[in-house]
């Protein structure tokens, strides 16, 4: 499998998806940058350039998704380029709050390499 390591490469078009659903014809799926599971515990990454904002409907689904015990949710401000460039990333919490916990590429992987260990510790549900 090959990576995508094209900056220019496009972004999955839902707009056909619009009017779908009768009682709320605005509604279209939204994308999801990252995901890991481990022990159905779920880490949730969301990828912005600076300066990038997030939807209306993406900002619900994340913060919604935040809310779920069993869902961590990042939104990372950098990109994937070339080489991977973090310029920092926050935690969504729960209380819809956003939490700075970390300022590079080796941060995040601390975070997710802690937060692995942590779901791998959990029952299984």
């Amino acid at each position: 499998m090959r990576l995508m390591r094209n900056q220019h490469a496009t972004h999955v078009d839902f707009f056909q998806f619009k009017g779908l659903i009768e009682t709320n014809p605005k509604a279209t799926p939204c994308n999801i940058d990252m995901v890991f599971e481990r022990k159905c515990k779920f880490f949730v990454g969301e990828w912005k350039r600076e300066g990038e904002g997030i939807s209306q409907g993406q900002g619900l689904l994340l913060r919604n998704l935040a809310k779920q015990p069993q869902f961590t949710v990042v939104i990372i401000q950098g990109n994937t380029d070339g080489e991977t460039v973090v310029e920092k990333f926050e935690q969504l919490c729960s209380d819809g709050q956003f939490r700075v916990r970390g300022k590079s590429f080796d941060d995040l992987k601390g975070f997710v390499t802690r937060w692995y260990n942590w779901a791998d510790a959990q029952e299984f549900s």
